[in-house]
């Protein structure tokens, strides 16, 4: 063995980053299917997560509201049917670049719902936001940004 090797450490899987930061989505995503069942029966949650996007993000093309919320555009189509149908949402035809594009924007019952459901799920948002000071989630988004930016160097993907 080598004096380079010796002073090489090798990292599991277990211990990487990557590890803690797969194991806590999973942990968040069961953390929001548990809250969702206990407290709304409206919408999912990915349902929620598109109405809350669409609501601040007005006159979105489903393409770039797909690439928003990280889903692909067949995903998103099935979710923002779903929202239609309850009336949630609208999509109307537009142009752009010289393409015809369907806009999404959210309709006055779909805010109605939008923040209803916010007011519901505030004091569970304000219990998570007490673990960690101001400086602490602007120390973990830094560091989140930064783990991606240096994988996104790796790794081309199109998101």
């Amino acid at each position: 063995m080598t004096t380079k090797e010796k002073h090489l450490k090798i990292m599991h899987y277990t211990d990487s980053p990557s590890y803690e930061l797969e194991l806590t989505s999973k942990y968040c995503k069961a953390l929001l299917i548990k809250l969702f069942n206990q407290v709304c029966s409206e919408i999912t949650p990915e349902e929620f997560a598109v109405l809350d996007t669409v609501s601040c993000h007005k006159g979105f093309c489903q393409r770039d509201l797909a690439k928003l919320i990280l889903r692909d555009r067949a995903n998103t189509g099935r979710v923002l049917d779903s929202l239609e149908k309850k009336g949630f949402i609208k999509r109307s035809n537009d142009t752009k670049n010289n393409r015809l594009v369907r806009i999404v924007n959210i309709t006055p019952s779909g805010e109605v719902v939008l923040k209803e459901l916010t007011l519901r799920f505030q004091p569970i948002h304000e219990k998570m936001c007490k673990i960690f000071s101001e400086e602490d989630l602007l120390i973990l988004r830094a560091s989140l940004k930064k783990v991606r930016e240096a994988i996104s160097q790796i790794v081309d993907m199109q998101i």
